[in-house]
């Protein structure tokens, strides 16, 4: 179908070699898009293009310190001269350390905000202006259902979860009239490494999660791929602001 074929468009996705957003990466390769993945691990770089290759997806991938302004300017730059545009930003890229608040030392407090957060902010201002100049982008934001509740062994997390939420409405709301589409997506419990170790480091987390969603399972991270191409295709160019769950229904089960 037309509105989503994503066909001579340019998507970016960071942290995309693994977990939900390799799984981004591919349905929108799959829907015609040329893929970049973004990440610091250039094996898992490596393995998942080839992936790709094999899907027939049109795909490179590049290194980023998504912490680090300058590697991000970089990051943005390179695709633009490689490709010659970017149309798409998916900023996945996140990070999690497992505490109580109180026991957090400030710099794995600090490490999980500029990973989650603020890298956020940084490769979306560096797009800006690329989108800006063909007016019209869409960037696409990783919440968290942390987003919306409190994690007791993930203040941290929950934090810049939530913070990812407003800058989207932030930039949504600024960046509307150059005709850039801001969305977060919040992902429910999905099986992913992290998730896995959050089972090991919670043992009735498992049961916990399965009650409580009307779905009855833990997603799995092709379930997010509609949603990413949704918000990647014209036809969500009226949806901007926005923060969906794809979980299950847990968000709605009280």
């Amino acid at each position: 179908m037309k509105l989503f074929n994503l066909t001579d468009k340019v998507a970016l996705i960071t942290g995309g070699n693994g977990g939900i957003g390799f799984a981004m990466a591919k349905a929108i390769g799959e829907a015609g898009a040329t893929v970049v993945i973004a990440g610091r691990n250039e094996d898992k770089n490596k393995k998942s293009i080839e992936e790709l290759n094999s899907l027939n997806v049109k795909c490179k991938s590049l290194i980023v310190d998504v912490v680090n302004e300058n590697s991000c300017n970089q990051l943005i730059e390179d695709v633009v001269q490689i490709y010659g545009k970017l149309n798409i930003l998916i900023n996945n890229a996140g990070t999690n350390i497992r505490k109580r608040p109180e026991e957090y030392e400030l710099k794995e407090w600090t490490s999980i905000i500029d990973t989650n957060l603020v890298s956020t902010f940084t490769c979306s201002k560096a797009a800006f202006k690329h989108f800006k100049c063909i007016n019209s982008g869409k960037i696409i934001n990783i919440g968290s259902m942390h987003s919306l509740f409190g994690a007791p062994l993930g203040s941290a997390y929950s934090a810049s979860k939530g913070g990812v939420v407003q800058l989207t409405k932030s930039l949504a709301n600024t960046w509307a009239k150059d005709n850039i589409q801001v969305n977060a997506v919040l992902p429910g419990y999905i099986d992913t490494t992290l998730t896995r170790q959050a089972r090991v480091d919670i043992p009735e987390l498992q049961k916990r999660v399965e009650e409580r969603t009307p779905a009855g399972r833990w997603g799995d991270p092709d379930d997010l791929g509609g949603i990413a191409v949704f918000l990647s295709s014209d036809a969500s160019n009226y949806v901007t602001g926005t923060a969906i769950p794809v979980d299950g229904g847990y968000s709605i089960n009280g």
